[in-house]
């Protein structure tokens, strides 16, 4: 990684023919200071899985070196899906997406661990994933299989598994229906008509990875989300010991909230009730510091196409924040990107590392 950002620096003086000693020794000292500030940047622990999580570890990665992605394993559709079944494997496909995101590579390597394949035997798998696979079958272990593709990619910080033991993510349905599996989960309103109550892992009692524990406990920040609330948080937050983790660190603990509320998981919900559930099924006491929420206008054809969908804008309730002690960060972080609302990578990272400074993490 670092060599990649020393041939950048050499790539300016190269190309700036007016470039003189001086300038030369300016720009060295620049690259100095910067990869100092990076090494010592604050210890990072990121939990969740998605898009969400992966699109903050882009922005997060270019302030510092030492994060930690926490990853949810309940996977069980698509290509993550059929590799869990057909090899008996952790699902990769969102240990995948943060190792891309958090990688020092060329463009055009990325997108070939992104390339997912249209047609034959292989429709629908992504080649990261098989990759990933791949390096499980000469490893002794998914996590050192995981670490492997990390050190061959130059991955900034480290993605670990939340576990290593194989978890099915259920849930419990307000008018009593249970579903299992976390595909299934997110298609229940328009299948049952009911809403979530509670999620819960079969086997209830998992193991944690012990990495994933020493990192929380000697983080100096915490981060959870963003990401589908029940199907990509909460499962890291069911696993054994790492409620525990997180009640015990000392570490600065920050949600960064869905910026809309998703069909079949959190119709209605605002952003004190997504800090709400989370606490309810990590079974501790409030521990969330402070609370990201975005408050950039939506552009109109974009949410009327995102109503229709019966997804809506995560209302900010201001009053139960400050009644809970809880800090709330409202700030512009929306993206657009290929027609899906995002947050805004750079943004997002700019208002955690100004929390850190703010408050001498």
């Amino acid at each position: 990684m670092f060599k990649s950002l020393w041939q950048n620096y050499e790539k300016k003086i190269r190309n700036n023919k007016n470039c003189t000693l001086i300038n030369q020794q300016h720009i060295v000292n620049k690259y100095i200071h910067e990869q100092v500030v990076f090494i010592n940047g604050p210890k990072v622990v990121v939990i969740g899985g998605g898009t969400g999580l992966s699109t903050m570890l882009r922005g997060l990665k270019k302030h510092t070196s030492n994060i930690t992605a926490v990853v949810t394993v309940a996977d069980d559709g698509g290509g993550s899906g059929s590799l869990r079944q057909d090899l008996g494997m952790i699902p990769p496909g969102d240990i995948r997406n943060c190792i891309v995101a958090l990688a020092n590579t060329e463009p055009i390597m990325q997108q070939l661990l992104q390339y997912r394949f249209i047609e034959g035997v292989l429709k629908g798998q992504c080649f990261g994933n098989l990759l990933l696979a791949a390096m499980n079958g000469i490893s002794t272990s998914f996590e050192e299989a995981v670490k492997k593709v990390s050190d061959v990619l130059a991955v900034t910080g480290r993605v670990l598994p939340v576990t290593l033991e194989d978890v099915k993510l259920c849930a419990k349905l307000k008018n009593g229906i249970t579903i299992c599996g976390e595909s299934k989960i997110g298609e229940q309103k328009k299948n049952y008509g009911s809403t979530i109550e509670k999620v819960y892992l079969m086997p209830e009692q998992v193991s944690p990875l012990s990495d994933v524990l020493d990192a929380i406990l000697e983080a100096d920040v915490v981060i959870i989300g963003p990401g589908s609330l029940y199907t990509s948080i909460m499962p890291n937050l069911l696993v054994k010991g790492v409620n525990q983790a997180i009640q015990n660190s000392e570490a600065f603990k920050i949600h960064v909230c869905n910026v809309m509320t998703q069909p079949g998981e959190t119709e209605g919900y605002s952003a004190y009730d997504h800090v709400l559930a989370m606490q309810q099924h990590a079974h501790i006491k409030p521990f969330i510091d402070a609370c990201i929420v975005n408050k950039q206008p939506i552009p109109q054809e974009l949410l009327h196409r995102y109503n229709e969908d019966g997804a809506q804008p995560v209302h900010i309730d201001k009053t139960l924040f400050e009644k809970n002690n809880i800090l709330l960060i409202e700030n512009n972080i929306l993206s657009v990107k290929d027609g899906y609302i995002r947050h805004n990578t750079d943004k997002l990272a700019q208002v955690i590392m100004g929390l850190v400074k703010k408050h001498n993490l």
